[in-house]
């Protein structure tokens, strides 16, 4: 097993903390594209979960708990909808509904996050990386 230093740019961490909100914030702006983002944000996710800057992981992080949060309404929502779909007055009044509320939580969060992102601090980091043979 060899070990050997990688730098993680600034730049790279930005963009680290920002895949994760922006794919969410278009996802619920083109609403079509939400089943597609699910099945990617997975790997998005997955990819920055572990981090070395804490700051990516703490972005992410709560863009997923906003995201997957609203996903999960979706789910249970569309499933379950017979009372919700007569009190809203149909299918499409309940569906606009939906989708007016998950603009309401993933867009303006996601927007104070990046604006949050641009203005940090980000370093050069050099991180010990373990190569098996």
């Amino acid at each position: 097993m060899e070990k050997f230093e990688k730098l993680i740019s600034a730049a790279q961490s930005r963009r680290s903390a920002q895949l994760f909100i922006i794919g969410s914030m278009i996802s619920v702006l083109l609403p079509p594209l939400i089943m597609v983002w699910i099945a990617l944000s997975i790997f998005v996710y997955a990819s920055v979960a572990h981090h070395p800057d804490h700051r990516v992981r703490e972005y992410q992080r709560w863009a997923g708990y906003r995201f997957y949060g609203i996903a999960g309404s979706l789910v249970v929502i569309l499933n379950f909808a017979g009372p919700l779909k007569a009190l809203l007055g149909g299918t499409f009044n309940m569906v606009a509904t939906v989708w007016a509320v998950s603009l309401l939580v993933v867009v303006p969060l996601g927007i104070r996050d990046l604006i949050r992102i641009s203005r940090e601090n980000w370093q050069d980091m050099m991180v010990e990386v373990e190569v098996h043979e």
